[in-house]
């Protein structure tokens, strides 16, 4: 059989990743909802048979979108949260990055993936529900880690709750996701991220300040005479 009739399987060159990802970008821009079979066909480059033979039907291809979006997601958060970095630095770098992904898109901002079309498909899928919150947890949980180390090496205040800290620091994230995707500028985001960091890591303990002063000058005083 000539290669040319060969359409029932996938085409050799098929990349199962490029392929999620281009399917994730048309979820992101149009919702589940408004995102047709043919439109995913078409940006995968897949017949129907093709993409239900590699990815099963459209609902199991979202959800596998959410997960490898919530995946990415939480691998970025923890790399970023590595005690070895300073906290405030982690979180800069975590409401950055965010930032940049919520304003780019083929059609401008389309702000967070998981927050703009999960939150909506959520009210009548139980499966989509479950992924949004477990993701939504998995998230806070690593935040609340993160918080409950800074608190024990003097990073932040020994008062902290760390548990509600790490929802602060998701509610910073949800509402730059979605000002981003209402059209706000980059000088807002950047400017409401700085002070999402400045309220949640609080001054710096009065002790450690002390220190910082010390190294600065050398000594606390100088040689007795």
């Amino acid at each position: 059989m000539s290669e040319k009739t060969g359409k029932r399987g996938r085409p050799r060159s098929f990349d199962a990743e490029e392929a999620l990802t281009r399917a994730r970008d048309v979820f992101w821009a149009g919702g589940f909802s408004g995102s047709s079979l043919d439109d995913l066909g078409a940006a995968m480059a897949m017949n129907r048979p093709s993409l239900y033979n590699a990815f099963g039907d459209k609902t199991r291809l979202y959800l596998t979108t959410l997960e490898r979006y919530s995946a990415e997601s939480m691998a970025l958060i923890r790399d970023r949260l590595d005690p070895e970095r300073p906290l405030a630095t982690g979180l800069r770098q975590i409401y950055g990055k965010a930032i940049a992904s919520y304003l780019a898109g083929p059609s401008g901002a389309r702000g967070c993936f998981l927050i703009g079309t999960a939150a909506t498909e959520a009210v009548g899928n139980p499966a989509v529900r479950r992924l949004l919150h477990d993701s939504l947890a998995d998230f806070e949980r690593a935040f609340e880690a993160r918080f409950r180390i800074a608190v024990k090496t003097g990073e932040i205040a020994k008062e902290a709750d760390p548990v509600l800290l790490a929802r602060m620091t998701s509610a910073v994230l949800h509402s730059l996701a979605v000002r981003a995707r209402a059209g706000e500028t980059r000088a807002v985001l950047d400017a409401i991220a700085d002070g999402g960091v400045r309220m949640i890591c609080g001054p710096e303990p009065a002790r450690r300040r002390r220190t910082s002063k010390e190294k600065r000058a050398g000594s606390p005083r100088g040689p007795a005479r």
